[in-house]
């Protein structure tokens, strides 16, 4: 424990400070989305007792490992993960049934935390900002607004047009009287 502690210097020592920057995204990610993950673990939570006392019921008697609820739920939470040890199996066609559909949620539950925590870093990320300037030498695009030279070649870059003023809107003609009426 103490010798990896110590590979920590690592980012002091090679001044690995980008890297750093990275982790704390990701731990900025994972803070704003600790409440919906929270939500999703009781979700996850709550269907492991269900489903682990439902196994107890339906296969309990069948001799397949189901000893005790706490023993089902211990299944429900290994099935679920997809790691599937195989010390307890259901027997029974209903189990097999629910035990299948426990398999097929559980890569939702893989899925549905990676994809908040993905939503979350995409929702605070600093854009990138980039124009469609080429370099005369390489044709790169996507270089920086405020770049002199190609990130590259090191070419020199063509200075950007200033962008055009637009147009004054023209002024609406006063209203004419109507013409007069010579009935």
């Amino acid at each position: 424990m103490i010798r990896t502690l110590r590979l920590l210097r690592m980012f002091r020592i090679f001044k690995l400070a980008n890297f750093l920057t990275a982790g704390q995204s990701l731990l900025g990610a994972l803070r704003a989305s600790r409440s919906k993950i929270s939500v999703f673990l009781l979700a996850v939570i709550n269907m492991v007792v269900i489903v682990g006392t439902a196994m107890y019921l339906i296969e309990g008697d069948a001799g397949s490992g189901f000893t005790s609820i706490p023993r089902a739920m211990y299944w429900a939470i290994v099935t679920m993960t997809t790691v599937g040890y195989g010390d307890i199996a259901p027997k029974t066609p209903l189990g097999q049934f629910i035990a299948s559909l426990l398999m097929i949620a559980g890569y939702a539950i893989i899925a549905v935390p990676t994809g908040i925590v993905s939503a979350e870093m995409v929702l605070h990320h600093e854009p990138i900002h980039t124009s469609t300037r080429t370099c005369p030498h390489c044709t790169l695009e996507g270089h920086d607004p405020d770049a002199h030279y190609c990130r590259s070649c090191g070419g020199q870059l063509a200075r950007p047009e200033p962008a055009a003023a637009p147009a004054p809107a023209p002024i609406p003609a006063p209203h004419a009287p109507p013409p007069a009426d010579d009935r």
